[in-house]
């Protein structure tokens, strides 16, 4: 991929949508990795759903948490993804296998996670100052904060050192919407760290301006009387994703055919017109032709070309590395779906029917033996790390879970409410007792022994209905 050419020569921000990613659950938030060729979207019922964002496929879905996901980061080599609930869990997990390496258990609610630009995991919790978020840019050295009171301040991160701890630097830009004064939802930078977009709480939309200037330069509407609820850019080309209704939105650049970028001398017809052929111009040799005299960049042309060493793209790599990560993980492997897979109509040779059925008998003892002996290894448990926070409120509820309505935040219980017992019969979910195989409703003393039976602690199963 030669990312030369995919730079554009005029504005480099999304104009239009482009399609949406329906991820069959909620989405709630989404993240790319390093180079933008997957992103990670976490939805509402805990499950982390990963697209190949080139083919927009599904590559993977990892059951991750029991509550929703709110937040996500990529590892620097893309293997590793960390992810935090609204349990006030966060996890990390292996990218290939699915597998959760660690859990941490937080005291209060985690609005963000993030990695470490070498590879460490950090953690923001909710608080009562007037920062909403803190976003810092890709390449260079600044950074913006997004604040309570609808303003979005752009910072150099050098003038910071330099003003010290005490010091009061100025923003190098103040973004707001001085008509609507629109708060904000999520603000981030682009992958070349000359724009900022910021998408509204009210509605969705999102505002683009350039960081250099300060004007607003785009704003993308999307569907009237949705909320949005977070917005990622890529980090290579002028593409937006943004989720709201549980859907995520692709927002791009309208991409027009240019044929004369390909052979400078090809022009376009607005209708047919006939064509006049030159004298020698199929000629084997052309006589008429002048041989010039090689100079400059003819004589170049002689030159031997190397096709064989791979130059660093300057776009994936940092400002303290040059060269890329030969480890990283880039893409998914993905298993092709067949819906009618054709049957061999040859079928397999004779000693391939006799080794696969001793092969199938094996392992059926095999299963005997370890169901017998129940020395089934079980599955890794991943290590739960609880972390304790000095002055951290424990009773506070996730921004996610709360509930308007009294002024004060309600957290949904999960589970059967307090004070049900007794009331089973009138709740619309109770399932009906049958008999046999007719489905004949129970009645009389033996629905009642049946009831009675059912009404018996459970042994086996007791730890799964605590669960449940």
């Amino acid at each position: 991929m030669n990312l030369e050419l995919l730079e554009s020569f005029g504005q480099n921000y999304p104009e239009e949508a482009d399609g949406t990613l329906d991820c069959i659950s909620m989405a709630l938030t989404c993240t790319f990795n390093r180079w933008g060729t997957l992103l990670a979207v976490g939805c509402n019922d805990g499950r982390i759903v990963i697209w190949d964002f080139l083919t927009r496929g599904i590559a993977k879905i990892i059951s991750a948490h029991i509550h929703p996901v709110c937040s996500l980061c990529w590892s620097r080599d893309g293997h590793k993804l960390v992810s935090a609930s609204t349990d006030n869990i966060v996890s990390q997990w292996d990218v290939l296998s699915g597998d959760c390496d660690q859990r941490f258990r937080f005291p209060s609610p985690i609005l963000k996670v993030q990695y470490h630009p070498r590879d460490q995991v950090t953690t923001g919790t909710s608080n009562t100052t007037a920062i909403k978020s803190i976003e810092f840019a890709r390449k260079g050295s600044c950074f913006l904060i997004n604040t309570a009171d609808r303003i979005i301040r752009v910072y150099d991160g050098r003038e910071i050192l330099t003003c010290g701890r005490d010091g009061e630097p100025e923003p190098m830009q103040k973004l707001q919407d001085l008509v609507n004064r629109t708060p904000w939802k999520k603000c981030c930078f682009s992958g070349d760290g000359e724009y900022i977009v910021a998408g509204s709480a009210r509605q969705h939309a999102l505002y683009i301006w350039e960081k250099s200037i300060g004007n607003l330069v785009k704003i993308l509407h999307g569907t009237r009387g949705e909320l949005l609820l977070d917005v990622a850019w890529h980090p290579v080309r002028p593409i937006i994703a943004s989720i709201s209704s549980g859907v995520v939105s692709i927002w791009a650049q309208n991409q027009v055919e240019n044929w004369s970028a390909f052979a400078p001398d090809f022009k376009e017809l607005d209708e047919n017109v006939e064509y006049e052929e030159r004298e020698s111009e199929f000629d084997i040799e052309d006589e008429d032709k002048s041989e010039p005299e090689q100079t400059g960049a003819d004589a170049a042309e002689d030159e031997e070309v190397d096709v064989t060493s791979v130059d660093p793209i300057a776009a994936f790599c940092s400002s303290d590395e040059e060269l890329e990560d030969s480890k990283a993980l880039l893409y998914l492997p993905i298993a092709p779906e067949v819906e009618d897979p054709e049957e061999n109509p040859y079928g397999p040779p004779p000693d391939a029917v006799q080794t696969s059925l001793m092969d199938e008998g094996a392992s059926s003892e095999k299963k005997r033996q370890s169901s017998a002996d129940g020395s089934q290894p079980p599955k890794k448990k991943p290590k739960t790390t609880n972390i304790e926070l000095q002055g951290v409120p424990n009773d506070e509820v996730h921004p996610l879970l709360g509930v308007k309505g009294d002024g004060k935040s309600k957290k949904k219980q999960a589970g059967r409410p307090k004070g049900s017992k007794g009331k089973e019969k009138d709740s619309p979910f109770k399932p009906k007792l049958y008999k046999g195989d007719r489905g004949l409703p129970l009645e009389g003393s033996t629905k009642g022994k049946v009831q009675a039976e059912l009404s018996q602690p459970l042994t086996a199963g007791g730890a799964i209905s605590e669960l449940l």
